[in-house]
């Protein structure tokens, strides 16, 4: 397997202690990302692996073909413990189309081709976040933090204007999500200028309850933190959810305009 995708010449973005974060550049550390990931998803959190991944112990598709793999490293370990958390990171300039981005496969993502949401992104292009994991001793909001810095970094590298992605909320049986999802819904649905449903097949509703009758508190505790994140940053959610019954869970679309990051969170584009 080789990795497709161009490294920029400075792969490091950002070291502090004996962290560091940067993208993958060997078949080696996309082969430890891959095995990070088969930990967190099938073995922690029960996902349904194919023979060929149960049989090697990696999460893998054709799309670690053309992403980049943003680690992070704990310098203090060696091999493959020393990958410590990953995100899968695509760029919109390495594929041909809009409808070949991974969310595609879920979410109708066409309205973020239309001239409105274009003219939004004032030229600068796409990014899809996805595959998000760590290691579970290492699960704390610094790493988190560290994480968005280096993302941030990132996109003002390479000139992005929106962020967007599937995130995941435990279980598929809906009745347990329903006020989540429902807050969701009324609280940060995306604007019709450039909403984003599941696709119609894949569809679930998400407004079980109006948006007056919602208890908010009780509500955000059983957001995923994830998506708990994501909303503090002042992302926008698509229409309508999707269940993956491989990883046992409930889909939502997460978009976030560079410039509304920028607004909310002013200090993690410090230093870019």
């Amino acid at each position: 397997m080789n990795i497709k995708s161009d490294q920029v010449t400075d792969p490091l973005i950002l070291k502090v202690g004996s962290i560091e974060v940067r993208i993958a550049t060997s078949e080696a550390e996309l082969r430890a990302a891959q095995k990070l990931r088969y930990k967190v998803f099938y073995e922690e959190m029960q996902a349904q692996p194919s023979p060929a991944m149960a049989e090697q112990s990696r999460d893998f598709d054709d799309f670690d073909l053309i992403c980049d793999q943003l680690l992070a490293f704990d310098t203090t370990k060696s091999g493959d413990d020393a990958v410590i958390a990953t995100y899968r990171l695509l760029r919109e300039e390495k594929i041909d189309s809009i409808h070949d981005f991974y969310s595609f496969q879920e979410f109708d993502l066409s309205n973020m081709d239309n001239d409105y949401f274009r003219k939004l992104m004032a030229g600068r292009q796409l990014l899809e976040l996805g595959r998000s994991c760590v290691r579970e001793e290492y699960r704390s909001n610094n790493i988190i933090h560290l994480m968005w810095r280096s993302i941030v970094r990132y996109i003002v590298r390479h000139d992005v204007g929106c962020m967007f992605g599937c995130a995941s909320l435990a279980g598929v049986i809906q009745g347990d999500l329903e006020l989540p999802l429902s807050y969701l819904h009324h609280k940060y649905k995306t604007p019709d200028a450039f909403n984003i449903p599941a696709l119609p097949e894949r569809f679930q509703k998400m407004d079980y309850f109006k948006g007056d009758a919602l208890d908010k508190i009780k509500a955000k505790r059983q957001l995923a933190p994830l998506v708990r994140g994501y909303a503090r940053l002042g992302c926008y959610i698509g229409d309508g959810a999707v269940i993956d019954e491989q990883f046992n869970t409930t889909d939502v679309l997460i978009l976030l305009l560079t410039d509304r990051l920028r607004e909310t969170t002013p200090q993690l584009f410090e230093g870019t």
